[in-house]
């Protein structure tokens, strides 16, 4: 059974810290990218950042390049996300994603989390 399950969100000040965690089962982890996103109220759902297997390659979107680091450890099937210096435009559900390209499909394999709260208010 395939299982993302986030923690760590919750209230925060502005420039607070906080690190979010996705642990993952039932899937070969270190087979698949992975990726942050998250989702406000009445906004689309925003690729934050994302890693490739191996953890080498990672990606962020421009409204969190410098603040926030994404990383992974394949030893443990867990994802991360830093973010520092945060701001209240962060505030969002956060869910991380699993993604590979499945060559005899001819498709992607996407597997989500339900997701955390992070809330960035004074």
């Amino acid at each position: 059974q395939v299982q993302l399950v986030e923690s760590g969100g919750g209230l925060v000040q502005p420039e607070g810290s906080l690190r979010l965690s996705c642990a993952t089962s039932g899937f070969t982890f270190s087979s698949y990218a992975m990726s942050w996103y998250r989702q406000t109220p009445g906004k689309e759902r925003e690729l934050v950042a994302s890693t490739s297997t191996t953890g080498n390659t990672t990606n962020y979107a421009d409204s969190v390049k410098g603040r926030f680091t994404i990383s992974r450890d394949n030893a443990k099937n867990t994802v991360y996300l830093q973010m520092n210096s945060l701001k209240p435009e962060d505030t969002g559900v956060y869910s991380c994603n699993a993604r590979r390209w499945d060559v005899w499909y001819v498709k992607y394999v996407n597997y989500w989390g339900q997701g955390t709260q992070v809330t960035v208010s004074s």
